[in-house]
């Protein structure tokens, strides 16, 4: 069982992404965590010590994620990519907690911070793939698919028929090296 500071975090999360950062107060997320309000006060101070927590919370899923890409037996655009499609799966939560920050990347007062997460987030993804490709173009190609991919998991958007993961996976997987 989640003990109350992940609770608060995962309540923040939900908020976040069903009404936006400007909907959000410390009341509903302690009501949503069902913790009390001081109980929420006492591992956020504030509703930027609450931003700083979430953005902690991507940096580290993220890390044990860039762990994942790196470790896949498949290798890491076969991960990324897979990962990033509709009904993929990242480890521990990240895609969840990644919208949830994008949904805070808007607001004007936590906004510079989570995109700056972003920032590194994205770097840490690209830098694996690099590791694996050797080739900076690629690699961002690659990255780019899982962008978009990972853009139609969060709307709910289906590859069109008679396209799959593995078909994306075996083009990717024909495009020459760059010239040097």
């Amino acid at each position: 069982m989640a003990g109350a500071k992940d609770r608060v975090l995962d309540a923040y999360e939900t908020l976040l992404i069903e009404h936006g950062a400007g909907a959000v107060t410390l009341d509903a997320v302690a009501a949503a965590a069902q913790v009390s309000k001081g109980g929420l006060l006492y591992h956020f101070a504030s509703k930027d010590a609450l931003a700083t927590g979430l953005l902690d919370r991507l940096r580290e899923r993220s890390a044990a994620d860039a762990q994942d890409l790196r470790a896949a037996p498949d290798g890491a655009v076969d991960y990324y990519v897979r990962t990033s499609a509709p009904g993929g799966a990242s480890s521990g939560g990240l895609t969840r907690t990644y919208l949830a920050v994008l949904r805070l990347a808007d607001s004007t007062d936590a906004g510079i911070a989570a995109r700056d997460a972003l920032t590194v987030v994205n770097a840490d993804g690209y830098a694996a793939l690099l590791e694996e490709v050797r080739d900076p173009v690629v690699a961002l190609l690659a990255q780019l698919v899982g962008d978009g991919l990972y853009l139609r998991t969060l709307t709910g958007t289906p590859l069109p028929p008679g396209i799959d993961v593995a078909d994306l996976l075996e083009r990717m997987r024909t495009v020459p090296p760059a010239r040097r």
